[in-house]
């Protein structure tokens, strides 16, 4: 089966009380779920993330790695340890 796999990054919300399910589509992301406050940090840094890449001349299926890394750290995602071991 041929099949068209393509990057994106993807943000959960988990701490929605409300009982809304908020979704938003956009070039290069998928956000799901969140409290209204969470789920508009996910849009600012998605966004953000978008920017760095239009400021790169890249798409995010031409960043590596270390490109992917950069840019979060540039845009203050918070991002777990274990996907960082030996990138120093």
């Amino acid at each position: 089966m041929n099949r068209n796999y393509r990057k994106i990054l993807l943000g959960l919300g988990f701490d929605s009380k409300d009982g809304h399910l908020r979704i938003t589509k956009g070039d290069n992301f998928r956000l799901f779920g969140g409290s209204e406050e969470t789920h508009e940090m996910m849009q600012e840094k998605a966004i953000k993330f978008n920017e760095q890449l239009d400021k790169r001349h890249k798409n995010i299926e031409e960043i590596n790695e270390e490109e992917f890394f950069e840019i979060s750290q540039v845009i203050g995602l918070k991002l777990p340890d274990k996907g960082r071991e030996g990138k120093k």
